[in-house]
């Protein structure tokens, strides 16, 4: 591994931080019980880190203010706009993952 300055190392992890929160904006079809399924993440689970991680910082931020930032918007307006219902393939799979 290249020996990078912990300061730009910590900007190379921001700013691909901020490019997957925006790849995620701009593409609302995937749903989240698809990223669950396939990569055991979702958007919720990434408010939930930046929201863990300001906690350890000693930051009180706001869930759902934190949701917003990786939503770009409400959260309860993302839901509205963008999700779909539970396919019964997408619960099946959510069913199988966990008895894993």
């Amino acid at each position: 591994m290249t020996n990078i300055d912990p300061k730009i190392q910590t900007e190379l992890e921001a700013a691909s931080f901020r490019t997957l929160v925006q790849h995620l904006r701009d593409n609302p079809q995937v749903q989240n019980i698809d990223l669950m399924n396939l990569a055991d993440f979702c958007r919720n689970c990434l408010s939930k880190w930046y929201k863990s991680a300001a906690d350890e910082k000693g930051l009180d931020l706001d869930y759902d203010a934190v949701r917003e930032m990786i939503y770009g918007m409400p959260y309860q307006e993302w839901k509205d706009k963008h999700q779909a219902e539970m396919t019964l393939e997408q619960k099946s799979a959510m069913e199988a993952k966990k008895q894993k």
